[in-house]
């Protein structure tokens, strides 16, 4: 098999830790009905898929989460 000869590079901008969610305390919606779930961690929001835990979780500053909650709630993700 030959090796591969791409270098990942990282991300431009992307300055965010490494967090240790293993003791975050996570939180779905207030009437449960997510597939996502959220936690609070060294003044990071990390969000995760409540089904697959063991899968990634995304990793956003405040900044960041403010502008996704906007879009949401002005129905920019909307697909219908």
């Amino acid at each position: 098999m030959a090796e591969s000869t791409i270098q990942q590079q990282p991300v431009l901008g992307w300055e965010k830790p490494e967090l240790d969610l293993s003791g975050a305390d996570w939180q779905s919606s207030s009437r449960g009905l997510g597939d996502v779930q959220i936690a609070f961690v060294e003044g990071f929001i990390a969000m995760r898929n409540s089904g697959r835990e063991e899968s990634p979780s995304l990793i956003f500053t405040p900044a960041e989460w403010g502008a996704f909650v906007s879009g949401a709630r002005e129905g920019e993700f909307d697909l219908t």
